[in-house]
């Protein structure tokens, strides 16, 4: 602490020399009588010193504190956008299946789009369904990986399998899939499904091969509906080919959605909406409103493929009212007649089953090495009974 040496006017060399080793305030007074006024600014020397040393030891606690209190409105900042994001996301997933919206469509792949003999323009038989968080591969002809590759899509998003029938052209891609699966670190349980005979199959690709690594996965053999959630169902039924065959379809269901614009009008808000969703009437400011009055359908969509079959009624069955039908056209009439053989379809065969089982659109596709770059005979054969008909090529994309 400062101290004061009050004095008369000395010499100010000695005095200097007296107060070098200690901490003095000198105060040099002419006139003794003035001690009381000296007294008074020493006085306030020292309150100035304790107010500075008071500072000096509370103004780290006040950084500190200001410094707390702006971390924790950083943490409650945050803590109220995660609660603010999942409230959104939650509302916004509820909205999304009940307001009307643009649908979404269903992208199919045509991987391969070849017969028994592959071209360099066809690969063997392979098509990618996807919807949502299903990536749906159907038969796996040689060279399908590759063909996943050339189309920019992702082998490890594959979640099921189907397998019309075990005919090399439609299953020889298999192991190679698997094993790229394998050494990818497929993380999923694959979905097998095929025909009768298709578990036999699979443990022998399984057996025959030294694979490197393991994925899981589990072999159906179906017939009929044979998968169902809440978005979609899977049906199989046999067909004529000399071998346990199966045509598929994936049906989207049909759902039940919500005027969006009639419920702004009407003011309803919160989870009652959901009541109206699953058609049940509401209490709404002391008003009954109808389900019925808010809500329309939206109806199913469904598609079909019948792959490597001779003609038969189950073709009808499992295509009817499908708002696509993918259906072999391995040749055109006249050289079915030549050829002799009887398992396969024609174009008119193709077109026929269309027209009958009432489908918006058909695409032809198992075509035969002698069509190369000769399709156009076996659409315009198709053309002549159902007009909405397509030849498809490898790698090409629609959407339903």
């Amino acid at each position: 602490m400062l101290q004061a040496l009050i004095l008369p006017k000395l010499n100010l060399e000695i005095l200097s020399s007296v107060c070098k080793s200690k901490q003095y305030r000198i105060i040099v007074c002419h006139d003794l009588s003035n001690l009381e006024a000296i007294s008074c600014v020493e006085r306030g020397f020292s309150a100035f010193e304790r107010t500075s040393k008071m500072l000096c030891f509370m103004l780290p606690l006040i950084v500190l504190l200001i410094a707390l209190l702006i971390t924790l409105s950083f943490i409650l900042i945050i803590i109220l956008l995660i609660v603010f994001k999942a409230f959104f996301l939650s509302t916004q997933r509820i909205f999304k299946s009940l307001y009307p919206r643009k649908r979404m469509n269903i992208p199919i792949t045509f991987l391969g789009t070849g017969q028994a003999i592959p071209t360099p323009r066809r690969n063997h038989t392979s098509i990618l369904l996807q919807y949502k968080d299903e990536n749906i591969l159907i038969d796996c002809g040689e060279g399908t990986q590759r063909q996943i590759r050339k189309a920019k899509l992702n082998p490890c998003s594959i979640t099921k399998l189907l397998i019309t029938h075990w005919h090399g052209d439609h299953i020889l891609g298999i192991p190679g899939l698997l094993q790229t699966l394998a050494l990818s670190g497929y993380n999923k349980q694959l979905e097998v499904y095929g025909p009768r005979g298709t578990l036999f199959h699979m443990n022998k690709i399984m057996n025959m091969f030294v694979f490197q690594g393991a994925i899981k996965y589990k072999v159906i053999e179906v017939e009929g509906k044979f998968f169902e959630n809440s978005d979609f169902a899977l049906e199989a039924l046999p067909m004529t080919h000399g071998a346990p065959c199966l045509a598929y379809s994936f049906i989207e269901k049909a759902k039940t959605r919500i005027n969006k614009e009639k419920l702004e009008k009407l003011k309803i808000k919160g989870k009652i909406i959901a009541q109206l969703a699953q058609g049940k009437d509401i209490l709404w400011n002391n008003k009954k409103i109808k389900a019925e009055d808010l809500t329309y359908s939206q109806p199913e969509k469904k598609i079909s493929i019948i792959l490597d079959t001779s003609l038969n009624k189950n073709m009808e069955k499992i295509a009817e009212n499908a708002d696509l039908l993918i259906c072999e056209s391995t040749y055109t009439k006249k050289d079915e007649d030549a050829s002799g053989f009887k398992y396969h379809l024609t174009a008119e065969q193709a077109a026929e089953t269309a027209k009958k089982a009432k489908v918006k659109k058909l695409i032809l596709t198992h075509i035969s090495q002698r069509y190369e770059f000769k399709e156009k005979f076996i659409l315009a054969e198709a053309r002549k009974i159902f007009k909405n008909s397509e030849v498809v090529e490898d790698l090409s994309k629609v959407e339903v």
